[in-house]
């Protein structure tokens, strides 16, 4: 089920092969909303358009909020009459938020010879996250000197260890989306092939992105934990990642991690079921935190650990899970949150 916006902000990237500008709504999805929505995206797109003085095809959309219903025009007319150019980023970020307790944003820098490049990205999503290709919304910025192509490989290079290693809840969303735009103003040697500067601007993608995805994972609906899983020792990467994303997504590793249970039979049930190639007779498992760290699995079997000591490592909000299968060179990290009472009240009163 693909949201209206996304499939007019798709067809008017293969036609344009560019954007300008990205408009955004926060409320109403406009998701399962027929002719009419389809109708009313493109509406969005031809006001802003008109707004900023472009053509309607170098315009994007997105949008976020309630599925079903659809957009409320008089009032996004209203709110396009207010739109400025060069704005301030922050309200950006603000304005794009549903459930989402804190903006996020980053900035990083890169250096290319004597050109600095730097990259941004704006992102919102606390709920209904679990991707399979992008994130919820998330709108990258850069004034690197880089063709449409490479930036296109290098943000499907990115998304695959970062935002697609994601999970508050194990539900995707209608309007998953994640744009990137360069002005290639920097000044820098363009970047047209995979030679010289092209690693380095990916690794710099790549950390803006895991920095937006950890931000996501840590503001998970009612979560009070950020959970980072780091799989090691699988036959490939994989397997790594099917690991990793397992316990990240397993509800109930959630639920104990939520209570500062070190039930590490529910870590290792998910590994099991998660499709990977996984031999549970030489693993160790261990859970860290700045409080310390407590091995609570090792060589396939549990061992003899401190319960104290393991609820003091799971009282803080950062909490990492380590997995070592000791069966190949495979390795992957994934990022997750608890699951909490108060997920199940925001969502149990969602559209009311």
């Amino acid at each position: 089920v693909i949201a209206a916006p996304l499939i007019v902000t798709k067809t008017s990237v293969k036609k344009a092969g560019k954007m300008k500008a990205i408009v955004v709504n926060s409320g109403v999805a406009n998701s399962c909303t027929g002719t009419q929505g389809l109708e009313d995206a493109y509406t969005m797109q031809e006001w802003t358009a008109e707004k900023l003085g472009v053509e309607p095809d170098l315009v994007g959309v997105a949008s976020t909020g309630i599925i079903g219903e659809l957009l409320p025009l008089d009032t996004l007319k209203n709110g396009l009459s207010k739109l400025v150019v060069n704005g301030n980023a922050d309200d950006f970020a603000k304005a794009i938020l549903t459930t989402d307790t804190a903006t996020k944003t980053i900035a990083v820098t890169e250096t290319f010879g004597r050109d600095v490049v730097t990259m941004s990205g704006v992102a919102k999503g606390s709920g209904m996250i679990h991707p399979n290709m992008g994130t919820m919304l998330c709108f990258l910025t850069t004034d690197c000197d880089i063709s449409s192509e490479m930036i296109r490989e290098a943000l499907l290079e990115v998304t695959r260890v970062s935002f697609n290693r994601i999970s508050v809840d194990g539900d995707t969303s209608t309007n998953d989306s994640c744009i990137v735009l360069a002005n290639g103003l920097a000044g820098n040697a363009p970047i047209t092939d995979k030679g010289a500067d092209y690693p380095a601007f990916a690794e710099a993608l790549k950390t803006l992105c895991t920095l937006l995805a950890k931000k996501m994972a840590s503001d998970g609906e009612g979560a009070t934990h950020l959970m980072i899983v780091e799989a090691y020792g699988l036959p490939t990467e994989k397997d790594a990642k099917l690991v990793a994303r397992s316990i990240a997504g397993s509800t109930l590793f959630k639920a104990a991690l939520f209570g500062k249970d070190a039930n590490w039979g529910r870590i290792m049930a998910a590994a099991g079921y998660s499709g990977a190639d996984v031999d549970p007779t030489k693993a160790d498992c261990i859970l860290k935190s700045a409080a310390g760290e407590v091995v609570v699995m090792e060589n396939g079997f549990g061992t003899d650990f401190s319960e104290e000591l393991a609820k003091k490592v799971l009282t803080e909000h950062d909490i990492t899970v380590i997995v070592n299968f000791h069966s190949g060179d495979g390795q992957a990290t994934a990022f997750g949150c608890d699951l909490t009472y108060d997920y199940v009240k925001i969502n149990g009163d969602y559209r009311s």
